[in-house]
């Protein structure tokens, strides 16, 4: 992982405040809205009271029989579509067993009272109320009270269509018989009846028999349950603007609503944002989980709040009602002296808190994305400028370990810089300095020594001649000969370091002139030939005349080293190759000697220009001439003085070597200083 890269992922670290601010705006929506529901229970308690002082009657406790409100016209045929909006709230009134079996709806519209009972039964017996045999047929006991009177009816038919249900007893206020109708279908049977006007009973009780079934359970009177237009006139005045109030029965049935849910006239004007709504419910409030079953005018509700609130415990929730406009809903119980009879609702929609929201979202995440975004940039920026600096220190750095070049510590970069990176190139000067001179003492050894073993090795050569002038035994002559061998090898030892030295400075104050490259390569080539055999010589010039600025006879003395170094490892049945190139906009010259023969090591391509670096093997063998090392190091100089380089490798196909001679020419002294500028 790059340098550049780590830093980066520091400066990502910013975007820890867009994260930070929204920890902070989701814990101030919240205690807002704990606030807001403490205020609403609170609100919700006194109407509770207000109500209770307004002697509100609460619904009787134990189980009832909710009496919807219809919106369209019954007719009494036995079929339910015109049921249909109520069918979802039908209760189930059959055998404990088996409670669907009976599903019960009671109706009102405008004074009359309607019903319908469903019962599910797939293996019927029909026969009419009045028939004898009713009593093991299938049919609904209905008992109605009023008044402290009850009679019980028998809802039965042999056929479907319409029946007269007649009662178990005469007079009172209740009718001697009931009219309605029976239809029937795959699944079982449906009894739909109106009660007649003036008929208002307290309690009513069904229970249906199966003539399949033996026995039955006994019919439970159950309060009638209406929707208490008294209680909805007291509970107006009281509700709270923009707010909703409904009074719920022990069952969830509605008895009672006031108000409407709308937000304050003051925010219609503040529009949230599809987007900002969906970061409001998902991000910033996303435990909005308030019942759904709170929405609408339902005659039943069944939510948890309710439910909640029927146990005895007040709850509150929150909900979305759109995308700017959430309702808070508080539920509070309502208790008699025989406990919790009902509950009592409270909701109340607002735009402020989404609004609130959304404005400190944009301002907190403008904020925070800029100051992130700044952050970024200028890490970036100070990333590219740090990058940038240890890169020109690490060039200038690998410039300096090359083999082949002048160590001037002086020329690494942020030197005079006082950070850790001016410490580090500081210590890399330190550390190049030591280099430098230590390479420098390497350099000038061969010349120190060549001076320093002149005199002792004149003194050997002396003693040896003394000495063979003396009487000898015949077996101590050879050990003479061998001691003049070695004396002889180091004077050609010394004498080559002496020529090493002498040829650096004569490279040094050779004089540049205008001449024509190809001719010189081509001269050299043909004084090779005879050389070279038997080998193979190939030479490749250019078609036309290759000007050039520099010094021929050096660049011949450097070709000479070149061929030299190529017959030696040649074999006698090899070839050499000779070439001389321009490149297309003619500045650099480049001269190339390849030879089959074996190939150079890896790790000896770099060093084989240096001075006193050799890598035949044969050098050290006795009687031959020493081999120093120095020809290469005579063609590097000769490059450098034409502001080339040298080079050396293997072919590419493994059959050899190539040397590289690359040059640009001596640079053209001014008249001034006293040179030509022909």
């Amino acid at each position: 992982m790059s340098l550049r890269f780590k830093l980066l992922l520091v400066a990502l670290s910013t975007l820890a405040l867009p994260w930070a601010g929204w920890q902070f705006v989701r814990q101030a929506e919240s205690l807002m809205r704990q606030g807001q529901e403490q205020a609403l229970l609170a609100a919700a308690g006194m109407l509770a009271k207000a109500l209770e002082a307004r002697r509100v009657e609460l619904p009787p406790a134990g189980p009832v029989l909710y009496v919807q409100r219809a919106d369209e016209p019954i007719i009494v045929d036995g079929y339910a579509d015109d049921w249909s909006a109520l069918r979802p709230y039908a209760q189930a009134l059959g055998p404990r067993g088996d409670p669907q079996k009976l599903r019960v709806l009671l109706a009102r519209q405008g004074g009359d009272l309607y019903l319908l009972a469903e019962v599910r039964d797939a293996t019927r017996a029909r026969a009419d109320a009045r028939d004898p045999r009713v009593s093991i047929s299938d049919y609904v006991d209905l008992g109605l009270t009023q008044d402290g009177e009850t009679r019980r009816y028998r809802l039965a038919s042999a056929a479907p269509g319409g029946f007269d249900a007649p009662a178990d007893g005469g007079g009172g206020a209740l009718p001697d018989h009931l009219a309605g109708a029976w239809q029937e279908d795959g699944s079982g049977y449906r009894i739909e009846l109106k009660l007649p006007r003036g008929v208002r009973p307290q309690r009513i009780g069904l229970v249906v028999h199966d003539s399949a079934v033996a026995g039955g359970d006994a019919a439970e009177a159950r309060s009638l349950l209406d929707y208490d237009e008294d209680a909805a006139r007291a509970l107006r005045p009281l509700v709270p603007e923009h707010a909703r109030a409904r009074l719920i029965a022990a069952d969830g049935w509605l008895l009672a609503d006031a108000g409407r849910l709308d937000a304050p006239a003051s925010l219609r004007g503040e529009k949230v944002s599809a987007f900002a709504g969906w970061v409001y419910r998902n991000l910033i409030a996303p435990t909005l989980g308030g019942s759904r079953e709170l929405d609408g005018d339902a005659p039943r509700i069944d939510a948890a709040e309710v439910w909640q609130a029927l146990s005895g415990v007040p709850a509150t929730s929150w909900r979305s009602a759109s995308t700017d406009v959430v309702v808070l809903t508080a539920a509070v119980p309502l208790g008699g002296a025989d406990g919790t009879r009902g509950a009592l609702v409270l909701e109340q929609a607002t735009r402020a808190l989404p609004q609130a929201v959304d404005r400190a979202v944009s301002a907190l995440s403008s904020i925070a994305f800029a100051v992130a975004a700044l952050f970024i940039i200028v890490t970036a920026f100070g990333i590219g400028i740090l990058v940038a600096r240890i890169r020109r220190l690490r060039a200038a750095v690998e410039r300096l370990a090359k083999p082949d070049s002048r160590i001037d510590s002086q020329s690494l970069p942020l030197l005079e810089d006082r950070d850790e990176l001016g410490d580090l190139a500081r210590s890399f000067r330190k550390l190049l300095d030591e280099v430098a001179a230590y390479t420098d003492y390497l350099r000038t050894l061969a010349s120190k020594l060549s001076h320093e073993l002149n005199t002792p090795l004149a003194i050997v050569k002396s003693s040896l001649d003394n000495l063979e002038h003396q009487a000898l035994p015949a077996d101590a002559r050879s050990y003479l000969s061998r001691a003049r061998d070695g004396a002889d090898r180091l004077g050609a030892i010394v004498r080559a370091m002496s020529e090493a030295n002498r040829i650096e400075r004569a490279i040094a104050a050779a004089e540049a002139e205008d001449f024509d490259l190809r001719a010189v390569v081509a001269g050299c080539a043909e004084s090779y030939r005879a050389l070279a055999a038997p080998r193979a010589l190939r030479l490749q010039l250019p078609s036309t005349p290759a000007p050039f600025h520099g010094a021929p006879e050096l660049i011949a003395q450097a070709l000479d080293k070149l061929f030299d170094n190529a017959c030696s490892f040649t074999p006698a049945d090899g070839w050499i190759a000779l070439s001389l190139s321009r490149s297309e906009d003619g500045a650099t010259t480049t001269i190339r000697l390849a030879n089959s023969g074996p190939l150079l090591p890896a790790t000896m391509q770099e060093r084989l220009f240096d001075s006193l670096v050799s890598v035949r093997e044969r050098a050290s063998r006795a009687g031959e001439a020493p081999h120093l090392g120095l020809g290469l190091y005579v063609v590097r100089l000769v490059a450098e003085l034409h502001r080339g380089s040298a080079a050396a490798g293997n072919l590419a196909d493994g059959g050899g070597v190539e040397f590289s001679l690359i040059m640009q020419g001596m640079p053209r002294r001014r008249l001034s200083e006293g040179g030509s500028d022909a």
